[in-house]
């Protein structure tokens, strides 16, 4: 739903601008004005939308295999090497750390990733 809203919310703000208005009224028809006009110009908005969703996605598969509600033990999941681990945190606290950190370092970079791109992509400054 997330990308439903954002994508209709720019697609209507987009619409009104007064290029698009004027293409329209040159003939242009409605695939025209989404493949030239509309199209490309919210394509950053949902690239940087998609970076930050990603870190998202990573730790709710996480938390949901650590409750054992996600993916199942034969199969690698972050979330269920560190519900493994937690018997062993006493005698190898090591078998935390990695996923654990393997979890951090990836959120964090795309995290810096979507931001980057929307500093990048957005002319406003923020």
């Amino acid at each position: 739903p997330t990308f439903i809203r954002l994508t209709r919310g720019l697609v209507l703000a987009k619409a009104s601008e007064d290029y698009v208005l004027g293409a329209r009224a040159l003939g242009a028809g409605d695939l025209r004005l989404m493949s030239r006009h509309i199209l490309p110009n919210i394509v950053s908005s949902l690239l940087v939308q998609a970076t930050i969703s990603i870190p998202i996605a990573v730790i709710a598969e996480a938390v949901l295999s650590f409750l054992g509600l996600g993916v199942q033990p034969p199969a690698p999941s972050w979330g269920t090497m560190l519900n493994t681990a937690q018997q062993f945190l006493d005698t190898a606290p090591w078998m935390a750390w990695w996923p654990g950190l393997a979890i951090f370092t990836l959120t964090l970079s795309f995290n810096l990733a979507g931001d980057g791109l929307r500093d990048l992509l957005d002319p406003r400054d923020y």
